[in-house]
């Protein structure tokens, strides 16, 4: 072999190194791309049920959210036992009517924007008894109906609440002189006689005033009388007799009236707004 033939071959070997170690490398190469193009798949796998498992937990906690929703009781209240009142002119007989009130006129009806709910009625006569004076009644009914509600209660607590407040009022009135407060039986669920004087310029006027309450309605009976231009002053015992027998009678035209009982269904509707009754008023001179 020639000097220049082992020349060349020198430096060719020398530029490329053995084919075992070229082999090598592309063998070392191949698996590194093998494994990064398993991996992808594997870590695809794994976003995948990530996912699916967020999705599952998502839809589950708005089932439980649904369910506790409806599982949540609607609010009720006890429903109210009367739906409806008597006609307030109407409560008292007319032989009731000529015993507190001789030869009165018709009943004056109280202006009311639902009689359902607030009625009230009005009677007064004038004994003339020439040169001794003369004598004045006068007498007031009025009803009060509470119809359960949801917010505010059942009929029944609200129409005591009204009641005792009522009570209240009619023993505080303006002017009004030796109030005694007594309670009355055999009168609805209950019920308070209030008396006191009350003296004006034309003579001094005997109040009587009975508030009761069956169930859901608050009944205000007023009655007072007076001797005006010299005639004698009306005995308070018997007004006030006179007084618990028309209460007694007006609570049961309540219990017998027309709309009667309500036995469905909870009351959800309005009540009438609590206002005071004739009796927080001055007894009338008319």
């Amino acid at each position: 072999m020639s000097e220049g033939t082992m020349q060349r071959r020198d430096q060719r070997d020398v530029g490329a190194p053995p084919t075992p170690f070229r082999q090598g490398g592309r063998a070392k190469r191949l698996h590194r791309v093998l494994v990064g193009a398993a991996a992808v798949p594997a870590m695809l796998i794994v976003a995948g049920c990530s996912s699916d498992s967020g999705s599952d937990a998502g839809e589950d906690k708005a089932a439980g959210s649904s369910a506790s929703a409806s599982a949540s009781p609607s609010p009720t209240v006890r429903a109210a036992v009367y739906k409806d009142l008597p006609d307030a002119c109407d409560v008292l007989s007319g032989k009731t009517l000529d015993d507190l009130v001789p030869k009165a006129k018709s009943g004056k009806e109280s202006q009311s924007d639902d009689i359902s709910t607030r009625a009230g009625c009005s009677w007064d006569s004038l004994a003339n008894n020439g040169v001794d004076g003369s004598q004045f009644r006068w007498l007031s009914v009025s009803l009060l109906r509470f119809e359960s509600d949801t917010t505010r209660g059942a009929g029944d607590e609200l129409a005591k609440e009204y009641y005792d407040k009522q009570v209240e009022d009619v023993q505080a009135a303006e002017g009004a002189k030796g109030t005694k407060a007594e309670p009355v039986t055999g009168t609805g669920d209950e019920a308070t006689a209030v008396r006191y004087d009350l003296k004006k310029k034309e003579g001094t006027f005997k109040q009587q005033t009975v508030v009761a309450r069956v169930e859901n309605v608050v009944i205000t009976l007023d009655y007072n009388g007076a001797g005006l231009a010299g005639d004698r002053t009306p005995s308070a015992d018997d007004l006030m007799k006179d007084a618990k027998k028309a209460a007694k009678e007006a609570v049961t035209s309540v219990t017998g009236s027309k709309g009667g009982k309500d036995d469905g269904g909870s009351g959800s509707g309005g009540s009438a707004s609590p206002s005071k009754s004739a009796s927080s008023s001055a007894p009338s001179e008319d």
